[in-house]
This record gives structure tokens, sequence and C-alpha cells, in this order.
């Protein structure tokens, strides 16, 4: 098994913008080596730090004609609703980007007129035939230990779909959709990036005896995992 590299720093915004200097250096390596690049991005608030700190890099210099954008999951509201992901992404990164909008890949919304679980496998039509693969994902964690829509005591991640729903988040707003487990783990890389207090007990359960416990210590990317962790989040780990 491949261990974890563990990068920790003094706060969020030092999280944010160590994460987004290595996206940049990550989506230029990758363009150089191969045809097409997949990241997965992540909400939340260091999530969205992070692409707020990438907008200040040149990723315009890139040929983003060959990056493809997703999410890890995304909340089931209108395609307007300030807590999509993406409306959040957009605002603090995408709308900055020269790339094409058929490579910005959206979970449906409930404009679809589907229901929740007719939007997870609509959308899991995408990848019919198929194996998903990331190159990256990023992906935040819960003071629960969740990770992208996949819930503690919450069984559909374990779904052999690749696309799953959670119709009752603990966490508004209850209806989400995610990748399921098994997409997940099969990215090359996943980068953990967290900050705060109420963070330290999942990073702790992460790194402890029994990490399977909770959704944060089921996952790792296939080729590298790497934590962005502040001083407050790694704290009960670390001591930092």
């Amino acid at each position: 098994m491949v261990r974890p590299v563990v990068k920790r720093f003094s706060d969020a915004i030092s999280v944010a913008d160590a994460a987004a200097a290595d996206l940049y250096t990550f989506v230029s390596d990758r363009l150089k080596l191969q045809e097409r690049v997949d990241v997965a991005l992540t909400g939340g608030t260091v999530g969205i730090l992070t692409l707020a700190s990438a907008s200040a890099l040149d990723f315009n210099s890139l040929d983003l004609s060959r990056l493809h954008i997703w999410w890890g999951d995304e909340r089931f509201v209108s395609s307007d609703h300030e807590d999509r992901n993406a409306v959040q992404a957009r605002k603090a990164w995408l709308q900055k980007l020269n790339i094409p909008s058929v490579n910005v890949h959206e979970f449906p919304s409930t404009d679809s007129q589907l229901g929740i679980d007719g939007a997870a496998a609509e959308f899991a039509k995408f990848f019919d035939g198929q194996r998903i693969s990331f190159d990256l994902m990023l992906m935040g964690v819960g003071p629960d230990g969740h990770i992208a829509s996949l819930f503690p005591g919450h069984s559909c991640g374990n779904s052999e779909q690749s696309v799953v729903a959670e119709p009752a988040s603990p966490k508004p707003p209850e209806a989400r959709l995610s990748f399921s487990y098994s997409v997940i783990n099969q990215s090359d890389e996943i980068w953990f990036t967290v900050a705060g207090s109420d963070k330290a007990e999942a990073v702790a359960s992460a790194f402890g005896e029994n990490p399977d416990e909770l959704p944060v210590g089921r996952v790792k990317g296939k080729e590298k995992t790497v934590w962005y962790v502040d001083q407050t989040a790694g704290n009960l780990s670390w001591g930092c």
C-alpha cells in the first residue's frame, strides 16, 4: 500500500494556496504526458478557497481544451442555487478559465425534472461501457468524517453504480448526488484539503488503527494520496 503524503500548514489559506499551486503543476505535467486530463473538484470552505487561489495562477497558459472538470458530489437543487458546488466553483475559478463549456461536467440539477434516483441513473449513463478513472480528485472532509456525499452509517456509497443518490443527507440540503466509493478509489490521486479544529477527530480516525470506521478512511488514490492539513485539523494526529 502506498503511504499517504501529509503536508502541514498554519491555516486554511495556506492549505488552499499550496493545494492550488500543486494543482497547477499537476495539470501542467499531466497535459505533457497524455491527451486528456480529468480532475474532480470539491466544495466546502477550503475547497472553494483552493479554487479562489487557483484563479490567481496562469491556468489559461495551458491547453485547457484537453482538461475536463467534474465534481465528486453535488447538491440536488436548481442549477443556479447557491448551495451547488458548481455554482460556487464557477464564481471562484471556472468563469476565469478559457475552458470549453462541454469540458465542464456538472451533475444533474432539479431543472432536469428528474427525481433524484432518475438523475443518478441518467448521469451514470455517461460512463456506461467505460471504466471511470480520474487523474485527480480533490476531497474535503466533514467533521463527521464524510467525504463527497458519502456519510457515516449510510450505505448508498457501497453501490456498484458509479453515481449514487443520497436522499437524506444529515446536513442540508438533504438531496445529494455523489460518485460511489468504487469510482472515487479508481482516481490516480486523491488530495484532501482540510482545515479547522472541528475536523481533527475525523483526521485522527483516518490515520488511526481502524480508518474504515468513517468514509474518509475508506478512500485512497491508486498512485498517491495527499493530505493538506492545517495545524488545528492535524492537532490530534501530529500535535501540530
